[in-house]
Parts: structure tokens; C-alpha cells; sequence
């Protein structure tokens, strides 16, 4: 079993996939002479092309998540080191 071919996520390579679906329905023999391979490959490509370009942009979409939260923790550590000096030059006046 394959996943759905006919996705939101592959609407580039709708044209290719309906032509596979279309030989497909030509019958049991028209597939198993091979008469259908040359499209499935174009599908192969496609979808490949479609999910390098889907994990492409979710990488950039990391990065920039990830950015954005060391930036607030940089900022949540520069409030915070004030408050945590004070305490330790004030125990070390004591002794």
C-alpha cells in the first residue's frame, strides 16, 4: 500500500499522476507489459522534486523558529544576570 497520491501537498504533479491513473485503468496487461513505466517515473520525480522542496522550506521554517527562541532566551538571560550578581557580591561582603 502507497500513500494518497492525490494531495494538497502534490497539487504540482496532478497533471502526471492522473495520466498514471489513466493507463492504469487501461487494464491488468497494459500495466504488466510496462507500458505504463516511463509515467510512473515522471510521477517518482515529481513527488521527490515536491517533497525536496516541502522539507527545504520546513528546514528555512526551523531556522527561523529557532533563531527567534535563542533570541528570547538571550533576552530572558540578560534580565536575569543582574538579579543573580547582586545576591553574590552581597554573601561575599559578609565574610
Amino acid at each position: 500500500m502507497h500513500s494518497h497520491l492525490h494531495t494538497p501537498y502534490n497539487v504540482n504533479c496532478e497533471e502526471i499522476m492522473t495520466a498514471l491513473d489513466e493507463c492504469h485503468a487501461k487494464g491488468f496487461l497494459w500495466k504488466a507489459v510496462g507500458n505504463c513505466n516511463d509515467i510512473k517515473r515522471e510521477v517518482n520525480k515529481c513527488l521527490s522534486a515536491e517533497r525536496y522542496d516541502r522539507a527545504k522550506r520546513n528546514r528555512e521554517e526551523a531556522r527561523s523558529n529557532r533563531r527567534r527562541i535563542e533570541d528570547i532566551w538571550a533576552k530572558e538571560r540578560a534580565i536575569d544576570q543582574p538579579s543573580t550578581a547582586a545576591p553574590e557580591n552581597a554573601g561575599a561582603s559578609k565574610q
